[in-house]
């Protein structure tokens, strides 16, 4: 049975939890090597390290996106729009977490920091959490549905950010070309990752294709996952187009 949704409890709690459950259920996943990341589709992703599983806003089958059943220790939902929150395809029995705060499960130390889906303090579209995830001594950022350039209190809150998993649907539901390439440059991450845009859609004036030329990048060939450690990491801003698993 899916454990409720963890809506900013005390942080020593949610790890007693946490703790608790891993010494009835032994984590699997415990590997040596890089931590993997795949893009499930939309503003999915899955990482996959030696401090266990993460899932990022896995989507209704109901919304128009798909993901194959995936197990995770831990899930991240950004907003509880239904392609952004939705536990059908989630296999275990994970931590989550739906809102701004501070977390431990396991290793994997998460930051939640409360933003808006829109420029007008969440009017128009609502409200979003943005989570920066420590997994394997690597920070990942997961925008959700960020409609806004962060103010400095966030960003600090933040701190130093590795790879960046960045909203490009356009101005009309997160991020403007130009306005995620200001993102890009608040945060300063060293990889940065697109999300929540159809691959097989793409056009020339599409937001993906403009964000590569505010970036300064030429088109990219995606791969299927990303694997990663610090010490792999590279000097300069890399953009990384990941193959979509969406079904």
């Amino acid at each position: 049975m899916m454990r409720p949704a963890a809506r900013g409890g005390p942080k020593r709690s949610l790890k007693r939890r946490a703790e608790a459950r891993s010494a009835v259920r032994p984590c699997r996943s415990r590997i040596v090597g890089p931590m993997d990341l795949t893009w499930l589709g939309h503003a999915c992703f899955r990482m996959r390290g030696r401090d266990g599983i993460v899932l990022t806003d896995p989507p209704d089958p109901k919304s128009g996106h798909a993901i194959p059943k995936t197990e995770a220790h831990l899930v991240t939902m950004s907003h509880g729009h239904p392609g952004h929150s939705s536990l059908r395809s989630v296999g275990g029995e994970p931590v989550v977490l739906t809102g701004p705060g501070e977390y431990e499960v396991q290793e994997i130390l998460v930051t939640g920091i409360g933003t808006y889906h829109d420029e007008e303090q969440g009017a128009a579209r609502g409200k979003n959490t943005v989570f920066a995830v420590r997994i394997d001594d690597l920070v990942v950022c997961h925008l959700g549905d960020l409609g806004h350039v962060l103010p400095a209190a966030d960003l600090e809150r933040m701190g130093e950010i590795d790879i960046a998993l960045l909203p490009i649907s356009g101005a009309e539901t997160n991020l403007s070309a130009a306005m995620a390439a200001e993102v890009v440059h608040q945060l300063e991450p060293k990889v940065v990752v697109p999300m929540s845009y159809d691959p097989d859609r793409r056009k020339k004036d599409a937001p993906f294709d403009r964000l590569l030329h505010e970036l300064g990048v030429k088109d990219l060939e995606p791969v299927a996952k990303l694997s990663v450690t610090r010490s792999s990491l590279p000097a300069e801003l890399q953009v990384v187009a990941l193959d979509s698993r969406a079904r």
